[in-house]
């Protein structure tokens, strides 16, 4: 592996770069010409260009994509299609660039990327003035029950996450929301589907063991987060996920209305509370139950059931960040 500064020299001197562009996501399809021309502007040069009308062969894809070994991956979508780079080029020495194209684009917030289009290509000119750097941020990975994928050669890599594990509510939400209403009005459409399906959703048990201490709770909504946002809404002033920590916190108890209280909060003081604070339990292992089994939601796709083990990988994978972003 080489240095961070040794793979950000071979960057910015033109080493082979890969982009991977889901045209299918909420703005992939909208800005897939303006984002050619605004790379071809910056002068990034790609020696293979993999543009995905069908998200379902992106797994398959980057067997090819690594096969051209690149220094840099620049991906183009949201958070489902970066959850499945990440996967891929964790603990290799290859480089993830992050388009944020997709409708909360919580990876991309963590990294703390600019979320208009000219602003992620400039970030992506390492060795330019106003360019990035090269950083190592922290990973997930996660063990559920009767998960159908990460099985044989390689499966390891298919535990890994991103963002967030979450259970409860907004599992039932991701495969509720209309894909219409999520193209037409982007975040806000979770938050309709939520209040559709909250009158009906039941509250759950959770178990949480953490250092062999096991606490329980019950409510609508937990999640296990190593990055710093949920649903485009940072969950507080000092995540990051490079932080060596998985955040644990659940939202309201089990009173539905403590639930959209919670939520509120949430949004409104998540750029100001501190993971020291109450509503949060930090880790870098944590094991958890439910009554009833729950399915378990990793980075936007259903993977399993609980029980469910969670484990942070610290410094795991190399990203492309604004200069300004605080690396450790």
């Amino acid at each position: 592996m080489r240095t961070k500064g040794e793979l950000e020299a071979a960057i910015g001197k033109g080493g082979p770069t890969v982009l991977v562009i889901n045209s299918r996501s909420r703005r992939g399809r909208r800005l897939y010409g303006r984002t050619r021309r605004l790379l071809r502007e910056a002068g990034l040069e790609f020696v293979h260009v993999f543009p995905v009308t069908d998200p379902s062969r992106l797994r398959g894809l980057f067997a090819d994509v690594l096969a051209l070994e690149p220094d840099l991956v620049v991906v183009g979508g949201g958070d489902g299609t970066v959850a499945e780079a990440v996967g891929h080029l964790a603990h290799r020495d290859i480089a993830l660039g992050v388009l944020p194209l997709g409708t909360t684009n919580n990876f991309a917030r963590s990294l703390e990327l600019p979320l208009d289009l000219p602003g992620a290509v400039r970030t992506l000119t390492v060795g330019a003035p106003d360019g990035g750097k090269v950083a190592d941020v922290d990973v997930g990975w996660f063990e559920s029950t009767g998960d159908p994928q990460g099985d044989g050669p390689g499966g390891d890599r298919e535990h890994i996450f991103a963002n967030m594990v979450s259970l409860g509510l907004s599992v039932e939400v991701a495969g509720s929301v209309p894909h219409t209403l999520k193209r037409f009005v982007g975040r806000p459409a979770y938050a309709l589907t939520a209040a559709r399906l909250l009158p009906r959703h039941e509250a759950f048990t959770a178990r949480i063991t953490i250092d062999g201490k096991t606490s329980e709770v019950r409510t609508h909504q937990l999640n296990v987060a190593n990055g710093a946002h949920h649903s485009g809404q940072r969950i507080a002033r000092d995540a990051s996920p490079d932080d060596r920590l998985l955040a644990v916190y659940r939202l309201g108890d089990e009173r539905r209305l403590r639930l959209a209280s919670a939520t509120a909060r949430h949004v409104l003081t998540g750029p100001r509370r501190s993971l020291e604070e109450d509503a949060f339990l930090t880790t870098a292992h944590v094991e958890i139950e439910t009554d009833p089994p729950l399915r378990v939601d990793v980075d936007g796709e259903v993977r399993g059931r609980t029980p469910v083990t969670i484990r942070l990988r610290g410094n795991a994978l190399r990203v492309i960040v604004p200069r300004t972003f605080v690396d450790t």
